[in-house]
């Protein structure tokens, strides 16, 4: 088993065609498919149902696809570390996101540890923290920037931000005529309320209401705060999200800090617990935590 065997295989697990695969690869078809049915050989397995419209992971295929993507990934970490060793601390850090504060957070890292570090490059991935922590999971990102609640099983979790929730009301609504920046969240349980579609989210939300008596109303889940401030500046309803959903915020969405109770959103930075970090990805957990995470 060679490590273009690795990359074959992952490269039409991951588009689901040998087609499109060859184009990414920028080979030929046939080479391609032959290099799958060696390792099919090597393996005594088949590892796609080969269909007219594409390619499709046998049971055998799925059991085989985390290992390849740790194959894939420790050959691509070695080869940075010996790099390293040359040349200084180089290769590439693999980050997700969520939205929020996370985004101004790790620009600021990233440009800071640019500057040390002028031999490393990133590659950034946005979504939501279930999205993120799935990265994790699979070795496909080296680290995340979160939001909590989160399973902390098998990560390693360092807190990095936090801040409050607020209400992204339309300007045409009664709420944003009232004068002052906050709002007791007993206004909102009675409006359309659109929230961020995780399901522990929902939940924590809920817990919000709980101790007034309230019963929110949510006609929208998203997981985009920009899909959030066009919603809310269309008139549909009230958006709840984090306090920089406002630098997204246009004219028409008018901004309120929920209060009574406050709530706040919490960030962290996380990471596989048991696999093995890449030099250039231990470097930047250990600046992070050394900057305080702020």
């Amino acid at each position: 088993m060679e490590l273009r065997h690795i990359r074959y295989f992952l490269a039409v697990a991951d588009t689901g065609s040998f087609t499109k695969a060859a184009e990414e690869l920028l080979i030929a078809q046939p080479p391609l498919s032959r290099q799958i049915k060696d390792l099919e050989e090597e393996l005594g397995a088949e590892l796609f149902i080969r269909r007219p419209r594409g390619a499709v992971l046998t049971e055998a295929g799925k059991r085989f696809l985390p290992y390849a993507r740790r194959m894939e990934k420790l050959a691509r970490q070695s080869a940075d570390e010996i790099r390293a060793m040359e040349e200084g601390l180089s290769g590439t850090l693999y980050l997700a996101t969520v939205e929020g504060l996370a985004p101004h957070l790790i620009a600021g890292w990233m440009a800071e540890f640019h500057r040390l570090y002028p031999q490393t490059d990133f590659n950034l991935f946005n979504g939501s923290t279930d999205d993120a922590i799935d990265r994790i999971q699979k070795g496909l990102c080296d680290m995340a920037v979160i939001t909590a609640p989160y399973d902390s099983e098998g990560l390693e979790g360092l807190p990095v931000g936090e801040e409050p929730w607020v209400a992204m009301i339309p300007a045409g609504h009664a709420l944003a005529a009232e004068a002052g920046e906050d709002i007791p969240l007993e206004k909102l349980a009675d409006c359309d309320l659109i929230i961020p579609s995780r399901h522990s989210r929902r939940r924590e939300i809920l817990e919000w209401f709980a101790p007034i008596g309230k019963e929110p109303r949510f006609i929208g889940r998203i997981s985009h705060l920009v899909n959030a401030c066009e919603l809310t500046r269309a008139g549909l309803g009230i958006a709840i999200f984090p306090e920089s959903a406002s630098r997204y915020a246009q004219d028409g969405v008018v901004i309120r800090r929920i209060v009574q109770p406050e709530v706040s959103a919490s960030y962290l930075l996380v990471r596989s617990a048991a696999r093995v970090s890449s030099r250039v990805a231990e470097e930047f957990w250990t600046f992070v935590g050394e900057s305080g995470g702020r």
